[in-house]
């Protein structure tokens, strides 16, 4: 059967008045067929063939029968039918089977809403990004958090989505809002639980147990398998990687995380599709419990870290140096407002600005002085002590012999 490109070639060697005979030499088609196109209205329809018979018709009533039952299972089917003398393949029956199985259904959910202040949902996802200079390929964590009821979107991206990390961006997140709500809802991740006991009660992380008392909210996790149970965060993702990410150009990540807020700030003023209502407006409805003072909470986002025998530590893939008689020690490391604090045995010992490119390192000043007099150590080593000798006085001979006419007198 000839294509429609075929079909207008022969309509134009027409109309240039050549003859059916001399189509058909061109062409190479016969003349039959070269008359029959030129003469049909349209792409001539190709005619049936006879359908033979299959070695599946005696059978067809009991198959029908098993489908009607809803019996769609092929193998089922046919150990039946083979039972009942069919001696044909299973292919020939899939193809028959398959135009009555069902379209696979969509567990269908109800929407979750939820009141104001009541519920935030919040996500990890990765994303990949590559650095101009090299090449190079470099994973970075995206977080993501909502306010159920306003749809208020707060997004922060990190190198790390461990407890600490987690608990720091949560913060952020009731910062940027303005206060905490009653529930936080995660997936079943290990930062927030450990695995569930013997009645399938979720074991928490124990750091961030204590961190939701303290900031008085309760965490839950969504139903196992269930991910759709947190669905405006798991749609929130999605959003950010499709939305925010695509063509994005940054400096390093404290960069992006910059632009990640201007970016909430200009989506939480827009009309949401599903309210109809811009985020910042219900925002204010929201009713939030306010943020404790943060030595309250301080505890939980500050890490312990060991420094090398350089005076450096590493905290987020950067060298931060202290001052070299804290070398091999362990301190603890606090990130706020853009700065990291370095402490030992309660006192500041070094404050440098964050840095967000990796394998950077930022020195103190005058971290090393007097390392080299000291010669490397902190305590000075144990010594002997060279003492001057007593001096022996001198006499005259005349006093010795006074002395001893006194002894005899």
């Amino acid at each position: 059967m000839l294509g429609s490109g075929s079909i207008i070639m022969l309509h134009e060697l027409e109309a240039k008045g050549k003859s059916i005979r001399a189509i058909s030499r061109e062409t190479g088609l016969s003349r039959n067929t070269v008359r029959k196109y030129l003469r049909a209205a349209g792409i001539p329809e190709r005619k049936p063939h006879p359908q033979r018979g299959s070695k599946l018709d005696p059978y067809k009533d009991i198959i029908q029968e098993m489908i009607n039952s809803g019996i769609f299972n092929c193998e089922v089917i046919y150990e039946r039918i083979r039972d009942e003398g069919y001696t044909g393949g299973r292919t020939i029956l899939r193809d028959y089977v398959r135009p009555f199985r069902p379209r696979k259904q969509v567990l269908a959910v109800p929407r979750y809403e939820t009141g104001p202040g009541r519920q935030a949902q919040v996500d990890w996802g990765e994303y990949t990004y590559i650095d101009e200079v090299t090449g190079e390929a470099h994973k970075l964590y995206v977080f993501v958090m909502i306010l159920s009821y306003s749809r208020a979107i707060y997004v922060e991206f990190t190198k790390r989505c461990n407890v600490r990390t987690f608990i720091r961006c949560l913060i952020h997140g009731f910062e940027y809002f303005g206060g905490v709500t009653d529930i936080v809802l995660t997936d079943r991740m290990k930062t927030v639980i450990l695995g569930t006991d013997e009645n399938r009660q979720p074991i928490w992380n124990a750091v961030l147990k204590d961190f939701a008392v303290t900031l008085g909210f309760i965490p839950r996790v969504c139903r196992a398998h269930r991910p759709q149970t947190k669905g405006k965060v798991e749609s929130g993702v999605g959003f950010v990687k499709n939305n925010f990410l695509p063509g994005r150009r940054f400096a390093d990540y404290g960069d992006l995380n910059r632009q990640a807020v201007e970016w909430c700030d200009k989506k939480n003023r827009r009309i949401h599709g599903t309210t109809g209502v811009r985020p910042v407006e219900r925002l204010k409805e929201e009713n939030l419990k306010p943020l404790p003072t943060p030595d309250i909470y301080q505890k939980f986002i500050d890490e312990e870290r060991q420094v090398y025998k350089d005076g450096l530590l590493s905290f987020d893939g950067v060298m931060y140096g202290i001052p070299w008689k804290y070398s091999g020690r362990k301190v603890i490391v606090r990130e706020k407002d853009g700065k990291i604090g370095i402490f030992c045995d309660g006192k500041v010992i070094a404050v440098h600005e964050k840095r967000y490119r990796s394998k950077d390192t930022v020195f103190l000043k005058d971290q090393y002085k007097g390392l080299k007099d000291a010669e490397g150590v902190i305590y000075p080593r144990p010594a002997a002590i060279r003492v001057f000798p007593l001096e022996v006085e001198k006499r005259s001979l005349g006093v010795y012999q006074s002395l001893l006419e006194a002894d005899q007198s």
